[in-house]
């Protein structure tokens, strides 16, 4: 098998997946893996840190802050210093529930050997001897896979007592998540990983300091973890030579919806969307008209027809009012209704709010409600006001963490875009993505006409 593995400059990442049959130790060795803990061992911690932040790496997670920097927060300590802690830790979030995103996963399935290479090289560096892959509880076939390779890894002396002939030793284990979205924020995860309700933590302190049992813990995407093994490999000049902009490296970009061709591609940082959406997407299926797309996951805004020339990368997507987030493009067509999908969105988000904050706990699933009634021909052009109200109530800074401001990013975008969709829905009770619908919705409409909606906030009768 290692004899057909030919090395791919361009598409680092995934030029070893084989979701049928994964690389074994000896393959991955001899395609080149491994070759970049050898050199991280042979310098210092703070020399790979360096070599990390010069690289330009950025987390690929969704938030885009860069990995070195994020490191470097982590206190350093000499040998022997009396106030070292006891421990550092590592974890790598691999709890990929983001809808529309499922770029992880293949590199989970496809080449585990990699993120064992990648967590060993980021816990050598920030001084850590135990590691954790958290794990969507889903993901099955990764749990098994990551073990083996982890086991093979123990067999060869890259896990366990001073690997390697060095002084450095690590542990590293998979922990299968419960199942809940919010333990993508980095202190739920946290929370959960030790046994405790999935809760973000307030900030500070930050984990970097005081984290995993209370000990300094970092805490990367699986993506951000597998450009590692190749940055320390191939060097500084080639990782940022791959990209064409500020955003070094290339980035796993997906598609799903109604295109002829949804899936994952790696690409350099910064194709255009409409490069994703046509050149590899295929572009909509037959008889069907783009109308928007989500670029990166459920927690990000609208783009339309205007943005697609837009560039992919962190600071592109930014400036016309989105965020690259995933890189997982969710495609909308012209059949159907943005009213609906908006609501889907809502309803998943008010699921998994944790509620611990009186906002996101109360807040989407009023917006539900709201989308509901309007999606239902029920909705009151009042509601409009109501929704963008909302958006104002959940967004940065009013929240105990990120979850509701991204639940009503694709909200107010779609009451930017698809404003005349609201429209006829409130004012003809009906959508014309389904007409067969319309006297069903009449129908419902004059149902209800004389109920009275009370909202989650609603005062209660007599106050």
């Amino acid at each position: 098998m290692a004899e057909q593995i030919s090395n791919n400059p361009l598409k680092p990442l995934t030029q070893w997946v084989n979701l049928q049959q994964p690389l074994s130790f000896d393959d991955y060795c001899q395609a080149g893996g491994y070759q970049g803990a050898k050199v991280a061992l042979q310098h210092s911690p703070k020399e790979v840190l360096d070599i990390v932040k010069n690289s330009g790496l950025k987390g690929r997670g969704g938030a885009g802050f860069p990995t070195g920097m994020k490191w470097s927060f982590v206190p350093m300590f000499e040998e022997g210093d009396e106030d070292a802690p006891d421990n550092k830790y590592l974890v790598a979030n691999a709890d990929e529930m983001e809808p529309g995103t499922f770029k992880d996963r293949l590199l989970l399935e496809g080449v585990p050997h990699q993120l064992v290479e990648a967590m060993i090289i980021a816990a050598y560096t920030i001084g850590a001897n135990k590691a954790y892959i958290f794990l969507r509880g889903e993901y099955h076939l990764a749990a098994k896979r990551l073990q083996q390779a982890i086991d093979q890894a123990y067999q060869n002396n890259w896990l366990g007592e001073k690997i390697q002939g060095s002084a450095y030793s690590i542990d590293l284990y998979v922990h299968c998540s419960a199942g809940r979205y919010i333990c993508g924020e980095e202190t739920a995860l946290i929370n959960a990983l030790e046994g405790k309700r999935a809760i973000p933590r307030a900030k500070p302190p930050f984990p970097q300091v005081s984290g995993l049992f209370g000990k300094p813990t970092i805490v990367n995407n699986v993506e951000t973890l597998c450009n590692l093994p190749h940055i320390l490999k191939n060097g500084i000049e080639w990782f940022q030579a791959i990209a064409p902009n500020s955003d070094a490296g290339s980035k796993i970009y997906g598609a799903c919806g109604r295109v002829k061709n949804p899936g994952l591609w790696e690409l350099p940082m910064g194709p255009t969307l409409r490069e994703v959406l046509y050149d590899y997407a295929g572009g909509m299926q037959d008889g069907l008209q783009f109308r928007g797309l989500l670029p990166g996951g459920a927690s990000t805004d609208f783009l339309v027809e205007e943005h697609l020339d837009t560039p992919m990368d962190f600071d592109s997507i930014a400036k016309v009012g989105s965020r690259l987030g995933t890189g997982g493009l969710i495609v909308l067509d012209d059949k159907n209704c943005p009213v609906a999908m908006v609501l889907n969105l809502m309803r998943f988000f008010a699921q998994e709010s944790c509620g611990w904050c009186t906002p996101c706990r109360d807040g989407t699933p009023w917006a539900v409600e709201v989308l509901t009634r309007i999606e239902q021909g029920r909705g009151k052009i009042q509601d409009l006001d109501t929704l963008a109200k909302l958006c104002d109530f959940m967004w940065i800074g009013k929240t105990h963490c990120a979850l509701a401001p991204g639940a009503v990013e694709p909200l107010r975008s779609a009451l930017k875009y698809f404003h005349d969709d609201f429209l006829q829905h409130i004012e003809h009770g009906c959508c014309h993505y389904n007409p067969s619908m319309t006297a069903k919705r009449t129908h419902v409409s004059q149902t209800h006409s004389s109920q009275s909606i009370k909202s989650p906030l609603s005062p209660k009768a007599g106050q």
